[in-house]
């Protein structure tokens, strides 16, 4: 039976590892630097519904990712919208009140930003590309950039950000977790991350764009998670 929830088990390294720490062990902290982006009010705080050590940490996408927010009577519209084998999200939460949804993308690399889609059906490579069409469109995006290949993870996660602020009418946030100084593979700085994401928002023509006020970037060291 197909399941749009993933369980993933403990995870011993990379982005997989730090995500399921900081929600687990220290969500105050996550909780804070989204605060501090200015994406949380004051005197709030964020219910994480994944990737939760009770629930094996699972990760979820499409109808799957809807239904834990809360979202369900949406699911239509995403599949209208968007193709099954969607994004599958590391990490899911909500404010305490249900005012607002996070949806968050988590690296600990600068390799992980680089994606290609790996969608054969041509059904279904049309209905992505006139869903960036229509996303880019809205962004004020030249229409002859292409977001399938190089930062395509990137691509659909606006996309879906798109979906549930403007067709959905969902208060919905895309949290960015990039983690520094990663022990377990490939140990980034804040600046070697400034650099590569600089380039890749260059490359893809989203330097400045109209639901920057829904994109909350933050950088954690490992060295301050709880293990």
């Amino acid at each position: 039976m197909k399941t749009n929830r993933f369980p993933q088990g403990k995870a011993e390294k990379g982005s997989k590892k730090w995500i399921q720490n900081i929600v687990n062990r220290s969500p105050s902290s996550l909780d804070s630097r989204i605060r501090e982006g200015g994406f949380l009010p004051e005197g709030k705080f964020i219910s994480w519904l994944s990737p939760l050590a009770t629930d094996n940490y699972a990760e979820y996408r499409d109808a799957g990712f809807l239904e834990r927010l809360d979202l369900s009577a949406h699911k239509e519209g995403l599949l209208q919208f968007w193709p099954s084998r969607g994004p599958q999200w590391d990490a899911l939460g909500v404010q305490q009140d249900l005012q607002r949804c996070y949806l968050v993308e988590a690296k600990a690399n600068i390799p992980e930003l680089v994606s290609t889609c790996q969608a054969k059906d041509p059904v279904s490579i049309r209905r992505i590309e006139e869903s960036l069409n229509i996303t880019r469109e809205h962004f004020c995006i030249d229409s002859n950039l292409t977001w399938l290949h190089g930062s395509y993870q990137y691509a659909n996660r606006l996309a879906h950000l798109y979906f549930l602020r403007e067709v959905a009418k969902v208060d919905a946030v895309l949290v960015l977790v990039y983690f520094l100084n990663d022990p377990t593979y490939l140990p980034t700085s804040h600046e070697a991350w400034q650099g590569a994401l600089t380039l890749q928002k260059k490359l893809m023509g989203i330097s400045s764009h109209i639901l920057q006020k829904s994109v909350c970037e933050i950088f954690v060291d490992t060295g301050d998670i709880k293990e």
